[in-house]
C-alpha cells in the first residue's frame, strides 16, 4: 500500500513520513506496543503488591474464579481467547509461581486447572486492577481513530481466512519485486 492508497474499509490512509516503518516491521512493532501495554499494567500489579503477577495471568484466573470447579486447558483457552498451546503454557508457568495445580481428568489426557489458595487472595485486588485497566483501556482506544480491539479482531479473521506464511509463500513465489507496492510515481 502506497502512503496515498486507502487504508482499512476505504478511508484514506494518513501520510507516512519517508523513513518512518511501514508493514515490513508490522510484527516488531505489535510487538512494541503489546510490550509497552503489559509495562504498564504490570506496574500496577507491583503497585498493588503483586511481584511477579503477569498480564497474561489475570484472564485465566479470572476464568477460574468465575467456574463452578476446575477447568481444562481446552476450556480455559476457549474461555481466554487463546489456543490451547497459549493457554497450556500459561497454565504451566502459573503452576511456578504457585497460582494453580494440575491434576488428572476423568480421561487421563485431560489435565484440570485450579486456583491455589495463593491465587484466591489475589482476587480482590486483581478485580479491582481489572475494572481500572478495562476503563483505561476503553479511554485509550477513545483517542484512536479507529478502536484496536475491533482491529485486531479483524486482523485475526483475516490470518484466519489466509495465514501470513501462505501470504510469505503466495509473494515469494511471484519472484523479487513482482507486485510490489511502490511510494513512487512513474
Amino acid at each position: 500500500m502506497t502512503s496515498d492508497s486507502p487504508g482499512p474499509h476505504g478511508t484514506p490512509s494518513p501520510r507516512v513520513p519517508p523513513g518512518s516503518p511501514g508493514p515490513e516491521l508490522l510484527g516488531t512493532r505489535l510487538r512494541h506496543l503489546l510490550d509497552r501495554l503489559e509495562a504498564g499494567v504490570e506496574a500496577v500489579y507491583t503497585d498493588l503488591g503483586m511481584d511477579g503477577f503477569r498480564p497474561r495471568y489475570a484472564p485465566i484466573v479470572r476464568a477460574l474464579a468465575a467456574a463452578p470447579g476446575p477447568c481444562s486447558i481446552r476450556e480455559l483457552a476457549q474461555a481466554t481467547g487463546v489456543t490451547h498451546s497459549a493457554a497450556s503454557q500459561t497454565v504451566a508457568q502459573m503452576v511456578k509461581d504457585g497460582l494453580v495445580v494440575l491434576a488428572p481428568g476423568e480421561d487421563a489426557r485431560r489435565r484440570m486447572v485450579r486456583l491455589t489458595p495463593r491465587a484466591k487472595e489475589l482476587l480482590p485486588a486483581l478485580n479491582v486492577e481489572w475494572e481500572a485497566t478495562s476503563g483505561a483501556a476503553a479511554e485509550f482506544e477513545a483517542e484512536l481513530p479507529y478502536p484496536l480491539s475491533r482491529l485486531i479482531g479483524e486482523a485475526l479473521e483475516a490470518l484466519d481466512r489466509r495465514p501470513m506464511g501462505q501470504r510469505i509463500a503466495d509473494r515469494a513465489a511471484l519472484g523479487p519485486g513482482a507486485g510490489a507496492d511502490s511510494d513512487t510515481e512513474g
